[in-house]
């Protein structure tokens, strides 16, 4: 599984053999260790690349000497991360037996609590969607026990069902997120105040770790792990409308993580009432809900079909909030997710000609619609799960002996 700085990465040679660092710092052992764990993420680190490697070739790569490779990529098989493939002839010499990451290893699970529904995700070290589900859900009058009981017994289900043992979990939540994982405030959930969401899974799902983190935040991620522009806004629609943005690859989260609350930029000032305590959102008119209700379309299906006027007017409403933001953001294109990919290409035209007119730049801000459409908040948390596998394979196999274990009941 490839990153989107993978070229770059590969361009470099950051391998340190632990010898010579042994030699320079005295021999300690905390330098070994972290030298060692340094080491092991490198080595994966080739092995997840674009071309298939021996343990010459990670050696060659990496500045490694072949034994400190060798001995590296013991480990990480022994932790289920790595796995060695039959050697390949043909060609002169010794055969070499390419490397490849295991795609029975420990895996990454995403959970997503939505306003209505909600979704359970397992993604292997390779990338691959194991088993996903969703399930109707409607928290908006639930006490948070619930919906999280809920997002639990699904979590089990698709774990079962992907038969791979789980590293850790990430659950993607509509609201702003706290840097300690409370979801501090949803305005379409009026009873989830300051709810530790992540330990309350945690509990709840064996003593799994689990991170919470906001669902737009997480969609861009996803977007980005599919190839998408490194800067841009990732506006998900649903009933909230919340957006995740990301400059030069990185997430932007702001210094509260209330960064991206698209949703709440006033476009009528004389509007609708918010759920948030405001008028005149963007959320009351390019919310799913009031898009609806403004249109008097029972689902999206016959909004797109019989409604034109409806959905322009959110796409104005859309170009308007995202005008300000490409300005003060300086991004070039804009992705649109969620349900809104299910408007069709009114709704994306729309927000073109609203940009076109409102934004001044020296090319056209590059409009389009999600490839992952609904799927992208969880496919972003459980991708989340495995990237950090990726980067830092000496933490699981520090925290677990030998890799992840079974998700208990």
């Amino acid at each position: 599984m490839t990153t989107p700085d993978g070229d770059e990465r590969h361009s470099r040679r950051l391998g340190t053999d632990e010898s010579a660092v042994r030699r320079r710092s005295g021999g300690g052992a905390a330098g070994q260790h972290t030298v060692r764990r340094h080491n092991l993420a490198l080595v994966l680190s080739e092995v997840a690349g674009p071309q298939p490697l021996s343990r010459a070739g990670v050696a060659a790569r990496t500045g490694l000497t072949r034994g400190t490779v060798s001995s590296l990529v013991e480990e990480l098989i022994g932790a289920g991360l790595v796995s060695e493939l039959a050697a390949t002839r043909g060609g002169p010499g010794r055969p070499a037996s390419p490397l490849q990451l295991d795609p029975r290893g420990p895996a990454g699970l995403g959970l997503e609590v939505g306003v209505d529904a909600v979704g359970a995700c397992v993604i292997d070290l390779t990338g691959a969607v194991r088993a996903q589900r969703t399930a109707p859900s409607d928290h908006r009058e639930d006490a948070p026990d619930a919906g999280l009981l809920r997002v639990a017994a699904l979590a089990r289900e698709v774990v079962a069902e992907a038969g791979l043992p789980v590293a850790a979990a990430t659950v993607a939540l509509p609201g702003v997120v706290s840097a300690d994982g409370v979801l501090e405030r949803a305005p379409n959930l009026p009873r989830w105040v300051d709810v530790a969401v992540g330990e309350a899974l945690r509990a709840r799902l064996g003593g799994l770790p689990v991170r919470p983190g906001n669902e737009a935040d997480l969609a861009a991620l996803a977007e980005r792990w599919a190839g998408g522009p490194p800067d841009v806004v990732v506006v998900s629609g649903g009933i909230g409308v919340g957006a995740g943005v990301l400059l030069d690859g990185r997430l932007f989260a702001g210094a509260g993580g209330r960064a991206g609350e698209i949703g709440h930029v006033v476009v009528e000032p004389d509007g609708r009432a918010c759920h948030c305590g405001g008028r005149g959102c963007l959320e009351t008119v390019a919310g799913l809900e009031a898009l609806l209700r403004r249109a008097g379309a029972p689902d999206l299906d016959a909004l797109a079909a019989t409604h034109p006027d409806a959905v322009r007017a959110a796409g104005r409403a859309l170009g308007i909030a995202l005008a300000g933001a490409v300005h003060l953001l300086d991004v070039p294109a804009v992705v649109l997710g969620g349900a809104y990919p299910r408007c069709g290409p009114l709704l994306l035209d729309a927000v073109r000609a609203e940009l076109d007119a409102r934004v001044f730049s020296r090319s056209r801000v590059d409009v389009r619609f999600s490839t992952l459409g609904p799927d992208a908040a969880l496919r972003g948390a459980a991708t989340t799960v495995v990237q950090e596998v990726l980067a830092d394979p000496g933490a699981l196999i520090a925290g677990n002996g030998a890799g992840a274990t079974e998700l208990s009941s």
